[in-house]
């Protein structure tokens, strides 16, 4: 996607100085940051501070981890260390170990003097993977867009609701919940999209960022606003994205997005999730139980980041002193208030069935 106009995608590989470099998101939306990677310890500090977040670009940048892993030491101790280093930086995202997993698979086979160069190419195929799958997820939920406004009054925006930012920048490059309403705003669609805050990290900025930066209709709203929004029936569909989904189609996303699931609910109106099937677990059943929650510093809810009014970007505490604070990352849907899963192949149900009828390759063999 484009910021002023200018073709980005979240991470790219700088050839000449054979060096990954990222958008360092903990700045935006005031500033664009570009930091350069060259060493595994440096990456892994990238996916633990958030400089890159969302499930499917954390495991793209893990594959590049893996890369520079092999570029320095190739061998088959270095290959499962890399693994173990990279895999505890961030614990609900299932793309992060889908994406080591391949890897790993990929190059213990091969001689250790082929490895380097196997590993880059890999990882590269991974990224390039993620647009496409993006893109595609992007046309089956176009299609939802499509058919809800065409029962639209003349002029009447189609109005979306979104929590968190599964955005162009929280994978490689389109989105997942946001890429039918890029394709949609391209297509001609009227679109008004109310962007959740999505406290602590406050990523709504994020997808309001990149909705402006797109020219998309949008307005910031607090995470408490969704459901009087829904009972005055100011929107249309809930989209949002999810970290990990369970092969019962339970899905694991942002804190916060179990209660706008809620307020779907009771107020009649549809809620779906865009997934690429790299974010589905095939090994875990019930995600209320199942799905570790990570656990992240109470700082982020304690503090906030933003830029005063003299342009310089801050943090000031938000709470008494001697105020605990306690921070749950993430919250779980039960697949029973999810209307369907977008995924890169179509739209199914969001249940055991309608995925393993989608992805039947992958679901073999799973009990």
């Amino acid at each position: 996607m484009k910021i002023n106009g200018t073709h980005y995608r979240s991470l790219w590989w700088n050839h000449e100085n054979n060096v990954l470099e990222i958008i360092d998101q903990r700045w935006l939306p005031h500033e664009l940051r570009i930091q350069q990677i060259a060493r595994l310890q440096d990456l892994a500090t990238a996916i633990v501070e958030m400089r890159v977040r969302g499930a499917p670009l954390i495991g793209a940048t893990a594959a590049y981890g893996m890369a520079l892993a092999m570029a320095e030491d190739p061998s088959d101790a270095n290959l499962d260390a890399a693994w173990a280093y990279l895999e505890k930086t961030r614990p609900t995202a299932i793309n992060l170990r889908w994406a080591l997993d391949r890897c790993r698979r990929a190059l213990q086979p091969l001689a250790e003097t082929d490895r380097a160069e196997a590993a880059l190419t890999l990882a590269h195929e991974i990224a390039d993977e993620d647009v496409e799958v993006n893109r595609r997820i992007g046309e089956n939920g176009l299609a939802l867009i499509r058919e809800i406004a065409a029962r639209k009054p003349a002029g009447e925006p189609t109005r979306l609701l979104t929590h968190c930012n599964a955005g162009w920048i929280a994978t490689v490059d389109w989105g997942t919940a946001t890429s039918p309403m890029y394709q949609a705003h391209d297509e001609g669609i009227a679109l008004h999209v109310w962007v959740d805050e999505t406290r602590p990290r406050n990523q709504g900025a994020l997808t309001a960022w990149e909705l402006g930066s797109h020219g998309v209709p949008h307005t910031y709203i607090t995470d408490n606003a969704g459901g009087h929004m829904m009972q005055h029936g100011l929107v249309d569909m809930v989209l949002i994205g999810t970290d990990r989904t369970t092969r019962q189609g339970d899905v694991c996303n942002k804190i916060g997005s179990y209660l706008k699931a809620l307020a779907a609910r009771d107020n009649d109106i549809p809620f779906y999730v865009a997934l690429p099937s790299s974010t589905i677990d095939w090994t875990v059943s019930n995600g209320v139980a199942e799905i570790p929650i990570e656990e992240r510093d109470v700082r982020e809810t304690t503090h906030v980041q933003g830029k005063t009014e003299a342009g310089a970007i801050e943090s000031v505490q938000l709470t008494p002193d001697d105020t605990p604070g306690g921070n749950p990352a993430f919250d779980v849907t039960p697949n029973r208030l999810v209307t369907g899963l977008i995924t890169e192949r179509g739209i199914c149900p969001a249940t055991p069935e309608g995925l393993s009828d989608m992805f039947p390759e992958l679901a073999r063999g799973v009990e």
